[in-house]
């Protein structure tokens, strides 16, 4: 588990511009949720979509599975099935190589905890459909791991460029160079920049 209160010592103190974005949201508050397989699931079914359309086919697609979010409940679906729930023909084949690869073994989420964050996004990544940034997701948010910079995420390149005053948005190099200082607790850093792009601070300036 983090240790937030080293790691907002650590932060406050390595960076004058988070130091001021920390004291504006106050404690972080990452949740982590522990189903696995059905957040990765959800992250297939999520992508090019708005959150409601996303939503929507998620739980037409949970009806017909009974709530039985597991993959074998998954590879016993038929098209028509997939199709009924609204999946697209993709997507429908994308949730079939999770399903396999995680039935099969190619997936053990029993090795995460003695993985390095690189070995878990490349065994997450062998499943087509399932991309560095949503690894990078799973890390941060399934895992709880402390120290994930997600170079390709926008919002976060965003994020940067306002609260550093950049004339535009960084590139992978400019990112890395401005977290190097947050280690080893980048990944919090991050959902504080997130948070000043996205959230209304508990006091204002």
């Amino acid at each position: 588990m983090t240790d937030y209160t080293a790691a907002l010592r650590h932060l406050r103190r390595a960076d004058k511009v988070l130091a001021h974005i920390i004291a504006q949201f106050g404690p972080c508050s990452i949740t982590l949720d522990r189903r696995y397989f059905r957040l990765l699931v959800e992250a297939i079914l999520s992508q090019q979509l708005s959150t409601k359309a996303a939503a929507t086919i998620r739980d037409r697609l949970y009806v017909l599975l009974q709530r039985r979010i597991v993959p074998a409940a998954i590879l016993a679906l038929r098209d028509a099935e997939f199709r009924g729930a609204g999946v697209s023909r993709q997507k429908m084949a994308y949730l079939r190589a999770l399903a396999s690869k995680w039935q099969a073994g190619a997936i053990t989420p029993r090795r995460f905890a003695r993985l390095g964050d690189e070995d878990i996004i490349l065994m997450l990544t062998q499943v087509k459909g399932i991309g560095r940034w949503t690894a990078e997701m799973f890390l941060m948010f399934a895992l709880g791991r402390p120290d994930v910079l997600p170079v390709g995420d926008l919002g976060f390149r965003n994020a940067l460029k306002r609260a550093y005053r950049l004339r535009k948005l960084p590139d992978a190099k400019r990112m890395q160079v401005l977290a190097e200082k947050w280690r080893p607790y980048r990944s919090i850093a991050t959902w504080y920049l997130w948070a000043s792009l996205d959230n209304k601070p508990l006091t204002e300036e």
